[in-house]
């Protein structure tokens, strides 16, 4: 049984801050180059918030831009989910600082924590309200800046991550358009993997764990790696199945951008060409909830959506999380 949802996107947009970080850059604070980062990862450069801006930050630009782009009034907002693993702070959500921020005086809203895929978790929770009818417009944002907690004495890590934010708008859809299915799932054993060990109610901050750099990210890459490939491309293969499709039906694959060879084994285990791949991880790095609609605002931009095309979403994040969407593109 398919999780047929009545809610289309009929608005994407993006933001990126203006600081870009080069391969170049980072072999001047860290022991690596270019030529290491590019061929294990794919990554070239990657945007870095300045000192000041912050998840909302980003997450606002991208939602005004979205508002902007479908002419929409903020006061029509209904409800706005943020996804997001680097919020400004504990409390209040960073989707109450954005409500504020764009004039949305009607809407309410929260934050969602499902690192990598949260966007894909939050676009799918924010459909229910439309499919259900309670709600004409729901605001679904993915923002993260990840260089908030990167410890740039790590390698393995700093390089992989970038800062951005990107906003879809959800409103209402017709018999053959939207949000034709959606699978989710959690693996908890994932969570010794990729995490960050100090900062919550477990570890408290204080000065051990500030001393022993428990407030970073921190990733068994290995372990990550294999996990993802696995799950994402299994999950790819039975939305399509599920749903009475193949590949060839499929317009466009947006994965997650962790890793380029991820998104290549994903693509090879499906059977799928470049044409069918968005990529972009070469400019933006790793922007956690940020990936998916930064994917999608760039597949609009480049003229590879058009309305009535498949559209396949996969993601998988730290949890292990993992996030897949099945769409029709509607404008």
């Amino acid at each position: 049984m398919s999780h047929r949802i009545a809610a289309k996107i009929t608005g994407v947009a993006g933001y990126v801050p203006p600081k870009v970080m080069t391969n170049g850059d980072l072999e001047k604070i860290v022991e690596t180059n270019d030529e290491w980062i590019r061929t294990r990862t794919g990554i070239r450069e990657r945007h870095i918030a300045e000192k000041g801006t912050a998840t909302s930050h980003m997450a606002t630009e991208a939602a005004k831009s979205v508002l902007a782009e479908t002419s929409t009034d903020p006061a029509d907002i209904d409800l706005i989910v943020l996804a997001s693993v680097t919020p400004d702070m504990f409390f209040p959500a960073t989707a109450c600082l954005v409500q504020e921020r764009i004039g949305a005086k009607k809407a309410w809203g929260f934050d969602l924590s499902a690192a990598c895929s949260g966007f894909a978790y939050a676009m799918t929770v924010g459909a229910q309200f439309v499919g259900a009818g309670t709600h004409k417009k729901v605001l679904v944002i993915g923002s993260d800046t990840m260089s908030s907690i990167l410890d740039y004495k790590d390698r393995a890590t700093c390089v992989l991550f970038g800062d951005g934010a990107g906003a879809a708008l959800l409103e209402s859809a017709g018999p053959n358009e939207g949000i034709l299915d959606f699978q989710h799932d959690v693996d908890g054993s994932g969570g010794a993997f990729l995490y960050m060990p100090a900062g919550g109610s477990l570890h408290p901050a204080s000065f051990e764990t500030i001393e022993k750099r428990m407030h970073y990210v921190h990733q068994e890459g290995s372990q990550v790696f294999k996990y993802a490939v696995r799950r994402m491309a299994d999950m790819a293969a039975h939305l399509l199945e599920k749903n009475g499709f193949t590949k060839d039906d499929m317009k466009l694959l947006v994965p997650h951008q962790a890793n380029l060879r991820i998104i290549r084994a994903t693509q090879e285990r499906l059977g799928v060409d470049d044409s069918k791949v968005l990529v972009n991880i070469d400019r933006y790095g790793n922007t956690t909830a940020g990936t998916i609609p930064l994917g999608l605002r760039d597949a609009v931009e480049q003229g590879r959506l058009h309305k009535g095309d498949l559209v396949l979403i996969v993601t998988v994040g730290a949890g292990y999380t993992t996030g897949g969407v099945l769409l029709r593109w509607a404008y």
